[in-house]
C-alpha cells in the first residue's frame, strides 16, 4: 500500500535523474527538491551534505515555494553550521520539530534563522550513506505548525534514497569520464548490487556485488536463488511491475548461501526499452532485520514475519477512511487458539516458527490485493479490499479450514493449530479507525468464547458483542487518559504492626478520571490495559509523576519511610522499559532510595530471570523489591531464596477469613516462619477489621494494609497523616 501511495513521486524523480545528463547533478537535485515540494504537503525541501570536516553536514541545496523565498536565493542555507543542528546530525536519528518552541532555550541562532525563513515546523531524516555519498533530506512548513505524519516521512525517505542514489551514481559517472578503460572496474565497485533481469527471470549485466549476493549457483535464474517461501511473493511482484500495475516495487527476500541466510531488499524497475526486462537494485537488509534498527522498514513491518505491523496497518486503515470512494472494505482479526500452550510446552522458538508459518499461509489464503498484518503476538489482521460481509465470510471459512489442517511438528511433538476470526465492515461514516478495530476484536473474542476454531461477523444488534466492544473502548479511554494526563495518584498506608519505622510506609495507587469526572480504579480499566499492551505506558506514567511529585514536595517525601509502586509483568519483560526505569532512578537517586517496587507472584515466577535482573538493579540504586499476592499458586517457596526479596505481601484471600479459617492461619504462619529463616519481611493485605489486625500481630506479621488501617486517598492529601502516623488501626476512621 505504501509503495503504491508513493509511486507517482518516485516515478517522477526516477524519470528526472534517468533522463537528465549526469554532469548536471546540481540542477537535477534542485529540480528534484522542487518536484518533492510540489507533490508533498510541505513548503520547502532541503539537502544536508558533508562539509570538509568529517562527520559534519551543511545545506547544499534548498528549495522554497516562491511566496516564502523572498529573493534570498534557493541553494544556500547555513542551517547545518549552527551548533544545535550540527550536533543533531551526529546522532543519526529522525528529528521532528512541530513547533519552534520545541527547540532548546539556548538555540537562539537556530530560532533566528528559522524565523528569518518563516519556518513554523521542520523535519530532518536520519542521514543515508551510499558509497561516499552522505546526505540527509529535510522539509519545512512555513504556513503553520504541524505534526509530520508517518506517511509523509515514509515518502520523504523514498525520495532521499533516490536522490542519494543519483548523487552517488553521478559521482562514479564523473570519475568514469576520466578514463573509459576504468568503466567496468568502477561498475563492479558500486556499493549496491545492480543487475538486469530478462524476460526469463535471468540475471544479466551484474556487477560484482550482485554476483556475490544474488546468485547461489551457476543458474542465473533469480527465483531459484531466493528461499522457496519467498518465491511466490517475488513472482507476483515481478508480474505487477511487468504488467504496469506498479511503476516500481520493493520486495524483501531471503537468499541462502550455504548455511548462511542473507536478506535482500530488491528494488524492481521496468527498463525503458522493454517493460519485460527489469532493473534490479539490491540492498542488504540482514543487519537491519536482525537488530530491529530504527530504519523505516522496522517502523512499519514486523521483524519476525516481514508483515506490516500494527502501526502501519492502522495507517492504511486511516487512509482508507479518508478516501471518498465507497468500495466496501472489511477488517478481519485472526487470533491463534491456545498459542500460549505451544510456547509453554515447546518453547518460544517453536512459537516463533509457527507464527512465521501462519503468516506465510495467510498471505496465500487471502485474495490478491488483500493485506495481511501482524498486530502482536499471535494476533493477525487482514485488510480486505472490495469485500462485503458474504465475501469476507467465504475467506474466513477458508482460513479456518486451512489453519485447522495445518500440521505443526516441533522436536517430535505434534501440535494442533486453529484460529478464531472476527470480521467487521469499515464504515466510512466513522470518525476514526478504532471503532472498526474494536468491532473486529469483539467479534474475534466472541468466536473464542463460543468454542474457538470459527469466525464471527460483528452485528451491532447482537448483545453478545457489547461486552467485548466495551473492553476495547476502555483501552481507548486509557490512551486518551495518558495523552490528556487524566490519571491521578492515590496512596494507602502500610502500617507497621510491631511499631517499626519513623515515617509513613505507603503503597502508591492509581485512579483514572473520565471526562465526566468519574474516577475508576485499576480493577476496572487494567484488564483492558493488559490485553491491549498499554500497561508499560501506564507504569511509566505512575513512576514519572511520582518522582515529579517527590521533587515538588521534598519535605513530605523525606517524612515517608518507604513508597511502594506496582510494576506489571509486561513492564519487567520489556527491555526498553527497564532501561528507561534505570535512567529515571539514576537521575533521581535521592528519591529512588525510598522506593519499593511490588511485582505479583505470578509475574515474578513467570519471568524469574528478568526479576533477578530487576532485583540486582534495584539493590545498586538503594531500592527494595516486594513479591505481591504471594500464595496464589503456593508453589513459589523454592524461588524465594534465589530472589532474595525484601518483602512478601501475603495474598488477601488468606487474610480476610483469618479469624475463622484455621487453614488460612496455618498458611500465614508458614509464610512468617519462612520470612524469619530467609530474612524478608511480611505484609498482610485486606486487613478489614481490628480482629484480623490482632491475629496478624499474634502470628508475627510485620506490616498490615487494608481499610481497617487506612482507606485510599489522593497523594496530595498525604499531609493529613503527617508528621506522625497513627499507631493503632482504631485511631483511623
Amino acid at each position: 500500500m505504501a509503495q503504491q501511495f508513493t509511486a507517482p513521486l518516485q516515478q517522477t524523480l526516477m524519470q528526472l535523474f534517468s533522463d537528465a545528463p549526469l554532469v548536471t547533478l546540481e540542477q537535477n537535485v534542485d529540480r528534484a527538491l522542487e518536484l518533492i515540494t510540489a507533490q508533498l504537503a510541505c513548503d520547502g525541501v532541503f539537502v544536508l551534505s558533508p562539509l570538509s570536516v568529517r562527520g559534519h553536514l551543511s545545506a547544499r541545496n534548498l528549495y522554497l515555494k516562491p511566496q516564502f523565498n523572498s529573493g534570498q536565493g534557493v541553494r544556500e542555507w547555513a542551517l547545518g553550521k549552527t551548533p544545535f543542528f550540527r550536533e543533531l546530525v551526529k546522532q543519526s536519528k529522525l528529528f521532528v520539530l512541530s513547533s519552534l518552541a520545541q527547540l532548546p532555550k539556548d538555540a537562539t541562532l537556530e530560532k533566528q534563522m528559522l524565523r528569518q525563513w518563516h519556518v513554523k515546523s521542520l523535519v530532518v531524516l536520519p542521514p543515508v550513506k551510499l558509497g561516499d555519498t552522505l546526505i540527509a533530506l529535510g522539509a519545512v512548513d512555513c504556513q503553520q505548525e504541524q505534526q509530520w505524519s508517518d506517511g509523509f516521512i515514509e515518502q520523504l525517505q523514498h525520495a532521499q534514497a533516490l536522490i542519494a542514489s543519483a548523487m552517488e551514481l553521478t559521482r562514479i559517472a564523473q570519475a568514469l569520464l576520466l578514463s573509459e578503460r576504468r568503466y567496468h572496474e568502477l561498475f563492479h565497485q558500486l556499493p549496491l548490487a545492480c543487475a538486469q533481469l530478462n524476460r526469463r527471470d535471468e540475471l544479466v549485466m551484474m556487477n560484482r556485488i550482485a554476483e556475490l549476493t544474488l546468485l547461489t549457483s551457476d543458474n542465473p535464474n533469480l527465483l531459484q536463488s531466493v528461499r522457496e517461501e519467498d518465491r511466490e511473493n517475488l513472482r507476483e511482484t515481478l508480474s505487477m511491475v511487468r504488467d504496469g500495475v506498479l511503476g516500481q516495487a520493493w520486495c524483501e527476500v531471503g537468499i541462502a548461501h550455504g548455511a548462511e541466510l542473507s536478506w535482500q531488499r530488491l528494488g524492481l524497475y521496468p527498463a525503458q526499452s522493454d517493460r519485460q526486462n527489469l532493473i534490479v537494485i539490491a540492498e542488504d537488509v540482514s543487519e537491519r532485520r536482525r537488530l530491529a534498527s530504527e530504519l523505516s522498514f522496522q517502523a512499519n513491518y514486523d521483524v519476525l514475519t516481514g508483515l506490516p505491523n500494527r502501526a502501519h496497518f492502522e495507517d492504511m486503515l486511516q487512509r482508507l477512511l479518508m478516501e471518498s470512494q465507497q468500495t466496501p472494505v472489511c477488517i478481519a482479526f485472526v487470533d491463534l487458539d491456545q498459542f500460549r500452550v505451544i510456547n509453554n510446552i515447546s518453547g518460544h522458538m517453536a512459537g516463533d516458527r509457527l507464527i512465521c508459518q501462519v503468516a506465510e499461509r495467510l498471505k496465500l489464503l487471502v485474495r490478491k490485493g488483500d493485506i495481511v498484518a501482524r498486530l502482536s503476538g499471535d494476533e493477525f489482521a487482514i485488510l480486505m479490499h472490495a469485500c462485503n460481509r458474504d465475501s469476507a465470510a467465504v475467506i474466513a471459512e477458508r482460513i479456518c479450514g486451512q489453519i485447522r489442517g495445518h500440521e505443526f511438528r516441533w522436536q517430535g511433538r505434534d501440535h494442533k493449530v486453529s484460529a478464531s476470526i472476527g470480521i467487521a465492515p469499515l464504515e466510512r461514516s466513522e470518525e476514526d479507525i478504532y471503532a472498526v478495530m474494536a468491532q473486529a476484536d469483539a467479534a474475534c473474542r466472541l468466536a473464542k468464547d463460543l468454542g474457538r476454531n470459527q469466525y464471527q461477523i460483528y452485528d451491532e444488534r447482537d448483545n453478545r458483542f457489547k461486552r467485548f466492544y466495551t473492553e476495547m473502548t476502555a483501552s481507548l479511554e486509557i490512551i486518551e487518559a495518558l495523552a490528556n494526563d487524566r490519571f491521578q495518584l492515590y496512596f494507602q498506608e502500610i502500617r507497621s504492626i510491631k511499631g517499626k519505622g519513623e515515617g509513613l510506609h505507603l503503597e502508591i495507587l492509581l485512579r483514572m478520571r473520565r471526562e465526566n469526572g468519574e474516577l475508576l480504579s485499576p480493577g476496572v480499566f487494567f484488564p483492558a490495559a493488559e490485553r491491549y499492551n498499554l500497561v508499560s505506558r501506564v507504569d511509566r506514567w505512575v513512576i514519572d509523576h511520582l518522582l515529579r511529585w517527590g521533587n515538588a514536595h521534598p519535605e513530605l517525601w523525606q517524612q515517608c519511610e518507604q513508597l511502594s509502586v506496582n510494576l506489571s509483568a509486561a513492564s519487567i519483560g520489556e527491555l526498553e522499559f527497564m532501561e528507561w526505569l534505570q535512567n529515571q532512578l539514576l537521575a533521581e537517586s535521592e528519591l529512588a532510595a525510598k522506593l519499593c517496587f511490588e511485582i505479583t507472584e505470578t509475574a515474578m515466577l513467570s519471568q524469574v530471570e528478568q526479576s533477578c535482573q530487576l532485583l540486582d538493579m534495584l539493590q545498586v540504586l538503594g531500592c527494595k523489591l516486594a513479591m505481591d499476592d504471594f500464595g496464589v499458586g503456593f508453589s513459589s517457596f523454592s524461588y524465594l531464596k534465589k530472589l532474595a526479596l525484601d518483602y512478601v505481601k501475603i495474598d488477601g484471600q488468606f487474610v480476610v477469613n483469618l479469624c475463622d479459617d484455621p487453614a488460612d492461619r496455618a498458611i500465614v504462619s508458614a509464610v512468617c516462619q519462612l520470612a524469619k529463616d530467609l530474612q524478608f519481611q511480611t505484609v498482610a493485605e485486606f486487613v478489614e477489621s481490628e480482629q484480623i489486625y490482632q491475629q496478624l500481630a499474634e502470628i508475627g506479621v510485620d506490616y498490615a494494609q487494608g481499610y481497617a488501617i487506612h482507606k485510599p486517598m489522593p497523594l496530595d492529601d498525604i499531609a493529613t497523616l503527617l508528621p506522625q502516623a497513627p499507631t493503632s488501626p482504631q485511631s483511623v476512621g
